[in-house]
Parts: structure tokens; sequence; C-alpha cells
């Protein structure tokens, strides 16, 4: 079984205390020996909450992503799954781009709250994620929309082909921050997805690089300016490719933060633009005391509820 530990802590007596949560388990405090024997569980905060709920947890498989390289992708069933029957599936993409999709537990992004209603949840941790060295990590630099979006189609692909209960007719890809910029390059390279949900989503390079908070984040994955290097941000903008007709065809929902400034709203405004002018099926719901995420409660519930209505929609 598979965890996630964090918030670690050392006593004068050199016991360790930590949070520890996986994709099953809400965190809590367990503690250790410094050489990480005698685990034991302090807190049980979640316990009745949990017994009342049906979660599966994550299966993971490996696949060849660009160039033959080994990826890693993770995989949970609904609950109250019944393998004669076809599921959707839902590929759920990190952002960062520089992070990873691991076994632990989150309220953003909550892998069990998306397969609840009877989707198969697929993460993949493709080029540009942590945790598979600082080659892997590096190779979406200058490549936003190249190697990346090869891994994550082919462990689509991969998914398929292992899982015989994912209906290949019915699937959606929704990511946040890089997650949502993956979102609107999909949507202009491939339409084997019946619904997309783009969550602060970067749309155009060049605008974002103007507005962001993060200018050396952008300099390094662009490998410079807008001024410096124009090719670079014309290459991977999805915006570059907004002007091919019919390129724009799988209904999208579009949702921001008024007070992100990591990825500034008006990218999510320009990509609903694009959509609305070419006819594509599209909402845009605009969080205006929300930053590049969505924390408080009540609009927590709204966003959910919000992007699950938008996968019934189209999947069910």
């Amino acid at each position: 079984k598979g965890t996630y530990n964090t918030r670690l802590s050392i006593s004068s007596e050199g016991r360790l205390a930590f949070a520890r949560s996986s994709l099953t388990m809400p965190a809590e405090v367990f503690t250790a020996h410094a050489d990480g024997s005698g685990v034991e569980q302090i807190t049980r905060h979640n316990a009745a909450r949990l017994t009342g709920l049906e979660m599966n947890p994550p299966e993971f498989f490996w696949f060849a992503g660009a160039g033959g390289t080994q990826v890693q992708g993770m995989m949970i069933r609904p609950p109250h799954f019944d393998p004669a029957r076809k599921y959707p599936l839902l590929l759920l993409i990190h952002g960062g781009p520089q992070s990873a999709w691991t076994d632990s537990w989150g309220y953003r992004w909550n892998e069990q709250m998306f397969a609840a209603p009877g989707y198969v949840a697929v993460m993949i941790n493709p080029r540009g994620s942590t945790g598979y060295g600082q080659k892997f990590t590096d190779e979406i630099t200058n490549d936003w929309g190249g190697r990346v979006y090869e891994d994550l189609m082919k462990g689509v692909d991969e998914a398929l082909a292992r899982y015989p209960f994912i209906d290949p007719d019915r699937m959606a890809a929704a990511g946040g921050s890089y997650g949502g910029y993956m979102v609107d390059w999909i949507a202009t390279h491939t339409g084997r997805f019946q619904a997309l949900i783009s969550h602060a989503g970067v749309y155009d390079k060049v605008s974002q690089y103007g507005a962001t908070d993060e200018l050396w984040f952008e300099e390094h994955d662009m490998m410079g300016t807008p001024w410096t290097k124009p090719e670079n941000y014309a290459r991977w903008s999805p915006s570059t490719y907004a002007g091919e007709l019919g390129k724009y065809k799988t209904p999208t929902l579009v949702i921001t933060g008024e007070l992100d400034f990591r990825v500034p709203y008006t990218q999510s405004l320009e990509f609903f633009t694009a959509l609305q002018r070419q006819n594509v099926p599209s909402e845009l719901v605009v969080f205006p005391d929300e930053g590049h995420w969505i924390l408080k409660p009540q609009n927590s519930q709204l966003w959910y509820k919000t992007f699950l209505g938008w996968l019934a929609k189209y999947l069910k």
C-alpha cells in the first residue's frame, strides 16, 4: 500500500512525527523511530467519515512514452465497480509542470471525487514530472506541447489497451495551470475526447509572460524572453493554432480565478473567446474572489459541481 509522508518533525529523543496520507486516506498524524520502524498512527480524525465511503486504491502501470522512455501512470476504478460494464475515462493532467501525481490525498483536485460518479480516473506523470530524475524533468524545457503531449496520448492508449472496461468513445481530459495549458493544447491537436475542462490554463505564451508573477519560470522553460526567443513562444502557444479552422470542436469548460497572478484570468478569457467565436460548445466560470486555486469551501463545492456537471453532460 502506497502512502505519502510530509511535514516531518523530530523530537529530542529522535522520534519522528509526520502527516501521512494516500489516495484513499486524508492526512493523519503518525510517528516512527528514526530508522522508519515502529510506525504508529496517532490521530484518526477521518475514520468515521471513511467508513461510509467506498474508495478504490490507485493501480500503477508503466508504458513506453515519447522516444521509448518509460512513463508512469495511475488508474482509479469508480466505486461499486462492475467489470462487466464499460466506464468513461477522465484523463487528469497535473500542473507545475515540474511536479507529479502521487499516492496522496488532496482537496483541490481530488481523484476520488472525480471517480465517484462512475468514471475511471487516469493520471499520467509525463515528461516534466518530478521523481524520475532531472533529465526526465528537464525534457519539457522548450517542449511544452511536444514529448509531454505524446506521453499523455500514449498513456491513454495504454489505459485503453490494458483496461477493457474503459469506453474509448466516452473520454474527457481536465487539468489546471500547466494542466489547463495542456487542455488548451489538446483542444487544437486532437478530437479524441468528448469533453475538456481547462482550469487556469496558459493560452497565449506572450501575454502570459507579460502578466505573470513568475518571470523566471517562463524565461527558463521558453529559454528566453518573447523578444529574444519569439519562435519558442509562438510554437508552444495554443493560441497560435486557433486560426486553423476546424481545430476547435470539443466541448470545453473554462474556469479561472480573477485574483490569479500566476496565470492571469485573461488567459482563460482569450481561450474562451476563441472557442465562442468558432461556435464550440463552451462555458466560462470566473471566481472573482479566488486566485490560482479555488480554496473557499462554498466556491470549492461550486467548482466540483460545475466540473462534474460538465462531464455528465457529455460522458453519461
